[in-house]
């Protein structure tokens, strides 16, 4: 554990993804990429860059500006036995491409009783990206991680970019993944091991950022990153938090927020997406469900706000979890608000 931690090196998540992409298409000749300027232009964020040089035009199409069509072509190519991963310049595109997300991709196994599978990653960034509108910046996390035969995956950092998107292009289901435009740039230390070509992280289980033992903040996401500043300024004032990084909401990983949970004897969720129906209320249903004897307090929910997103700086901001709003929930939970 030492000698990796020694060799460990600073990552983008945007060259985490594309190294995972890479070495994918390089293990499985059945692999490929299709979206919209993933080819020439080497991807709106750059996260295909180069893909098309070293695999050819086969491999990494270029597709019109027509959601609806080249995701039904990569559902029927997955049907057929290829593993496409379907780029979405934002999630927000993907709602004209939902029936076959939804009603063929995530449905077919079950309906031909496992005859005909899917193997195809839908992926693109999700949530709020700055100044972009409310037609670009909402989060679908919610939404899909409520259709069974669908994986939902959302890392945060560039070891969960990396290790998450290579086990969904491995992963014989159709899988969601769902990045974060304001996470690309970010630089995080990767260890060795996780640069390796095997490397892979299991689907359906949390990882523990931070241990802590008065209070779990549990998130995804770009949200994760906030949950660790609000510890940090939570540690200062003697409160510790623990912050448990879901990685993947479909599965969810119940025992491990029950774990968590039974520990500290509080919860607070964290996410960008609006209250309602949203991923806190299965999180708090299932701290309720799992940990009811073991609660010191009343699970809190932190969500953006439930209206459509601002397109002004400042309403952008307010309609957004900040790290004083998840101190504030943290310190109401333990008696300290």
């Amino acid at each position: 554990a030492a000698a990796a931690a020694a060799a460990a090196s600073d990552l983008t998540v945007r060259d985490a993804l594309n190294s995972a992409l890479a070495e994918e298409m390089e293990r499985d000749e059945a692999v490929f990429i299709m979206g919209e300027e993933v080819g020439a232009y080497h991807g709106a964020y750059k996260i295909t860059r180069g893909l098309i040089d070293r695999f050819g035009e086969k491999r990494v199409q270029d597709t019109p500006i027509t959601e609806a069509g080249f995701t039904g072509i990569g559902v029927g190519a997955a049907m057929h036995g290829l593993k496409p991963v379907v780029e979405f310049m934002t999630w927000n595109f993907a709602m004209q491409a939902i029936d076959h997300i939804v009603n063929s991709a995530a449905k077919t196994n079950y309906m031909s009783a496992g005859q005909i599978g899917c193997p195809i990653v839908f992926r693109g960034p999700n949530g709020a990206a700055a100044g972009v509108g409310a037609q670009h910046s909402q989060c679908f996390a919610a939404w899909y991680m409520s259709v069974p035969g669908l994986k939902v995956v959302a890392p945060y950092s560039a070891e969960d970019a990396r290790g998450l998107l290579k086990a969904s292009i491995r992963d014989p289901n159709p899988v969601v993944f769902l990045e974060n435009e304001m996470l690309y740039g970010e630089s995080f230390p990767v260890s060795a091991e996780a640069m390796g070509a095997d490397f892979e992280l299991p689907l359906g289980r949390a990882k523990v950022e931070r241990a802590g033992t008065d209070v779990t903040l549990i998130s995804f996401s770009k949200m994760v990153g906030a949950c660790l500043k609000a510890a940090e300024a939570l540690a200062a004032e003697g409160i510790s938090a623990e912050v448990l990084n879901l990685r993947t909401l479909r599965p969810l990983d119940r025992a491990s927020i029950a774990a968590s949970v039974r520990k500290t004897g509080r919860a607070v969720s964290v996410e960008e997406g609006w209250p309602h129906a949203g991923v806190g209320a299965e999180l708090v249903a299932t701290c309720v469900e799992e940990c009811f004897d073991y609660l010191d307090a009343p699970p809190e929910r932190i969500t953006g706000v439930d209206v459509p997103m601002p397109y002004a700086e400042n309403l952008e901001r307010d309609a957004l979890p900040q790290v004083a709003d998840i101190i504030a929930a943290a310190k109401r939970t333990v008696g300290k608000a």
